[in-house]
């Protein structure tokens, strides 16, 4: 990349096989092809509906493996999200945004409802992400791309904790106070 230097940490916390759920903080719409081109396995990233409203992004963001999502209607994504979850049962890797949109040098809430989905139908190991953007000149960014450990939910923890735990750690690999 040219505006971009990536540098990767964790990157052996990624399953050579199975199924994955990636939770990376989520700064800049830039994260999507960064967080593709750190990972050493096909990724399917859940993008809100909105990034597919034209041809041109739909094209790019299907092509990133993007599966939308519309947040005002899930009724009409139901496609979607069976998607997400057949990825998944099929060995594949997901990526879900936990925080639903940027939030810059900040922490935002994290959101349950796909994560809950996941886990009712079987616990694949989430891996949080945290993402640095550094600018080191006029035109030039390092990207610190930080895997952390695999982190698995107790069947007996409710999944508002389960995410609130996972967002703890995504801040600490992003440098960020939670």
């Amino acid at each position: 990349m040219p505006l971009f230097r990536l540098e990767t940490e964790g990157v052996e916390h990624i399953p050579e096989n199975g199924p994955f759920v990636l939770l990376p903080k989520h700064q800049r719409w830039e994260d999507v092809p960064i967080v593709g081109l750190a990972t050493p396995r096909p990724l399917y990233f859940v993008a809100k509906n909105e990034l597919f409203s034209n041809p041109f992004n739909a094209w790019f963001f299907r092509s990133l493996g993007g599966i939308p999502l519309n947040r005002q209607r899930p009724i009409e994504s139901r496609q979607y999200l069976n998607a997400v979850v057949d990825q998944l049962m099929s060995g594949e890797g997901v990526v879900l945004f936990p925080e639903g949109t940027y939030f810059r040098e900040r922490m935002g809430p994290g959101r349950t409802g796909l994560i809950r989905l996941i886990l009712t139908r079987f616990s694949p190991p989430f891996i949080p992400i945290g993402l640095r953007y550094i600018r080191i000149g006029l035109m030039k960014t390092e990207v610190r791309v930080n895997f952390g450990r695999r982190v698995f939910s107790d069947t007996e923890e409710p999944v508002n904790i389960f995410v609130d735990r996972v967002m703890k750690e995504i801040a600490r690999l992003s440098g960020i106070t939670a």
